[in-house]
């Protein structure tokens, strides 16, 4: 089981079974909303069960998607697609020891231009 929370602990979860390996989205909206670029993992959201959700505030970022976000403390945590049985969850908001890996990097083409995707070895892909 994975654990996870927000900064100031407004809103936790648990996580059952195994999570997708991490991907780093350079993206224009992820780089905005965290500051860099989001590295998340994703899971079958029947399988993540919120413990805590007091501070738990979404985001409509676009016409096909929202993010999920602590209204206490600002963290960002997740990212769900319209219709999709599937949740992003933030790879930072995850209690050690994960198990995961970065896997790959996603929407490279719009990465920052104050940083390189460096000698990682791992796909850079311009699309996901």
């Amino acid at each position: 089981m994975l654990t996870g929370s927000c900064l100031c602990g407004a809103v936790a979860f648990e996580i059952e079974g195994p999570a997708r390996p991490v991907t780093a989205c350079h993206c224009g909206q992820c780089r905005k909303v965290s500051g860099h670029f989001w590295a998340s993992t994703e899971v079958p959201r029947d399988r993540m069960r919120l413990t805590a959700e007091t501070g738990l505030a979404w985001y409509r970022s676009s016409d096909f998607a929202r993010r999920g976000f602590c209204s206490r403390c600002g963290a960002t945590l997740f990212w769900e697609m319209d219709g999709d049985d599937r949740i992003s969850v933030s790879g930072g908001a995850l209690e050690a020891p994960t198990g995961l890996t970065l896997e790959k990097h996603i929407f490279t083409r719009w990465k920052g231009d104050y940083y390189e995707i460096g000698a990682d070895g791992l796909p850079h892909l311009d699309e996901y």
